[in-house]
């Protein structure tokens, strides 16, 4: 089986997940940039194509490429996925996972999530600065709920919840034909 994984990574931890992946399936991995200038006969030898972007506002950021291309390659294996500052096992990514793709879309592709973390040292100033005003807004809520206690916690300083296991699901996926 001939695999791509494709990503885009601002602070490094989707990058991260994409070369594991690559690694694992011995894939090709491709920066989103170097994919976008690629024709599009590059793609037809694949079997299994991936992307990967990170979670931003409820949505996987600069998925639509992959999508859009994605209705032509409905005859190969299929995967997204999305790495975020949550635990895998926040409730939230589920409904994040459902609405990162259409009905017509989850027939042929399929959404993953890896929990990633957060490094504001290599964020841009916008994202940065959109961080750190939730993170605001957050602590000075009142009747704050546990879990938003723990995820002002969690996001007000930098850190790093990434694990090579997160990306056996999707390995697995696209090995399985």
């Amino acid at each position: 089986m001939k695999a791509l994984v494709i990503y885009t990574s601002q602070t490094g931890f989707t990058k991260k997940y994409a070369e594991w992946i690559a690694d694992k399936m011995g894939g090709d991995l491709l920066d989103l940039k170097e994919a976008q200038k690629k024709p599009g006969d590059y793609f037809d030898d694949y079997d299994a194509i991936c992307y990967g972007g990170w979670a931003m506002a409820g949505n996987v950021v600069k998925a639509k490429w992959f999508l859009d291309k994605a209705t032509a390659w409905k005859d190969k294996r299929l995967a997204v996925f999305c790495v975020g500052g949550s635990p895998n096992d926040n409730p939230d990514v589920e409904v994040f996972l459902k609405r990162a793709l259409t009905d017509e879309q989850r027939q042929y592709i399929k959404a993953f999530y890896c929990q990633g973390g957060f490094n504001y040292e290599k964020m841009n100033a916008p994202s940065k600065l959109a961080m750190k005003m939730f993170v605001s807004a957050l602590k000075k809520k009142k009747n704050q709920t546990e879990a938003e206690k723990t995820m002002v916690k969690m996001i007000a300083t930098s850190y790093d919840i990434s694990d090579v296991k997160y990306i056996e699901p999707i390995v697995s996926y696209l090995e399985n034909e």
